[in-house]
């Protein structure tokens, strides 16, 4: 169990990526996805972060994706750097 909640942002608002904000928690997974194509790419996008999510065994977190027009591997990208920083602080 994590004695508090530790939370680690990576990306950048610019054309073509995103910005991933997770925070560790003790709960369930929550994803959040804002952007102008979530209705056309939001299952993807979401699909893109569990698939981090489970590579790392994390079985609670909050997850917010701010979306400039990223491809997936760049989701996943920006997902796996945000976790590692934030299980860093865990350890």
């Amino acid at each position: 169990m994590l004695a508090e909640n530790k939370k680690a942002t990576c990306g950048r608002e610019k054309n073509s990526d995103c910005v991933v904000e997770v925070e560790l928690t003790n709960d369930r997974i929550n994803i959040d996805i804002n952007s102008k194509i979530k209705n056309l790419f939001g299952k993807q996008m979401e699909k893109a972060v569990r698939d981090v999510l489970e590579e790392f065994d994390v079985k609670g977190a909050n997850v917010t994706v701010r979306d400039f027009g990223a491809l997936d591997f760049v989701i996943k990208a920006r997902t796996k750097t945000a976790l590692r920083q934030a299980l860093k602080e865990v350890q």
